[in-house]
């Protein structure tokens, strides 16, 4: 797999009124109903939303076979029209597509590219492999679908050139004070353990890593932080941002708040951390995030401030698309 320094990723065009986004299943089937309802959304919000019909194909638990699934994903880089591609929802079925896709195909077209859930498989090793900036963020299905599912604010931001920008961190708590600058990486925490041990396995030295799942009880939380911690990939961490972590407790009379056990994993990491950044599997207004560009981290006893400190899509890229 070629090696791409962190510092070096390319940033994809920015997003303007008018575009059309692509929408790909890579992994599991969805619903024609739910993807009309996030199709409506993002016209209202300017965009042109394009599919093929064979996305509502099924092959047990996937979005049709995944001869299917790697053929729309990777016509969607390769189709001019397309300038941001957006996921449809995660489930699982991306790890069938790495060894698949046409690599080349991909860097030669680097797009915006959304996602989360099963897709952290995508958003990383595109990052890493591909090397240019992706976004953790709503999916089509499930966020686009609903009335309050999307952070308006965050997307438009990430995916119009924004140069410096603060997130939204009101409610997010913090567990460790601390400062940190690094690249910010991560997503869905069972995606990124799952990577471990594989060609495309995560790259966490320098960043600022972001990490969510749903429904894992604390032990499980508790045992792949310590997967990462005894793969190495928490030695240059430089600080760590926990998601909303919906629906991740044991019981609802449990001794002990995830909180609590996150702290004790983490006990001797010496930097900053902070809970509860709604992105990824979230109640509401999903925030998108823009993995592998520099951001600075600021835990306090106050509040937690995440700042975006350079742009994560290229308005010169934009502006000769224009042209």
């Amino acid at each position: 797999m070629p090696t791409v320094p962190v510092t070096s990723r390319i940033k994809p065009a920015a997003l303007q009124a008018g575009d059309t986004v692509g929408i790909v299943a890579p992994a599991s089937n969805i619903k024609r109903e739910l993807l009309e309802a996030g199709c409506d959304r993002l016209r209202k919000m300017g965009f042109r939303p394009f599919f093929f019909d064979s996305i509502l194909e099924q092959d047990l638990y996937f979005a049709g076979p995944v001869e299917r699934r790697v053929a729309e994903l990777e016509e969607m880089f390769v189709r001019p029209e397309v300038k941001a591609i957006v996921c449809a929802r995660g489930g699982y079925g991306c790890n069938y597509l790495i060894d698949r896709l046409d690599l080349r195909k991909i860097t030669a077209h680097p797009k915006i590219f959304v996602g989360y859930s099963d897709a952290t498989t995508l958003l990383t090793w595109f990052a890493d492999a591909a090397g240019f900036v992706t976004f953790h963020g709503p999916m089509v299905t499930r966020d686009f679908a609903q009335p309050d599912g999307v952070d308006a604010s965050s997307w438009e931001e990430a995916l119009t050139g924004a140069s410096r920008w603060t997130l939204e961190t009101a409610g997010v708590e913090p567990l460790r004070e601390g400062s940190a600058d690094g690249i910010l990486y991560g997503g869905c925490l069972s995606m990124l353990v799952a990577s471990l041990g594989t060609p495309h396995e995560i790259r966490t030295a320098g960043t600022v890593l972001f990490v969510e799942d749903v429904a894992a009880k604390p032990y499980q939380i508790d045992r792949m932080l310590m997967h990462l911690k005894h793969a190495g990939k928490l030695a240059g961490v430089k600080g760590v941002v926990f998601g909303e972590m919906l629906e991740c407790h044991q019981a609802a009379s449990q001794g002990y708040t995830l909180q609590e056990v996150i702290l004790r994993v983490l006990a001797d990491l010496d930097i900053p951390i902070a809970y509860g950044l709604s992105s990824g599997h979230v109640s509401k207004r999903n925030i998108t995030l823009p993995i592998g560009v520099k951001v600075s981290l600021q835990v306090e006893s106050a509040g937690v401030r995440l700042q975006i400190l350079e742009p994560a899509t290229t308005r010169a890229a934009m502006n000769a698309r224009r042209s």
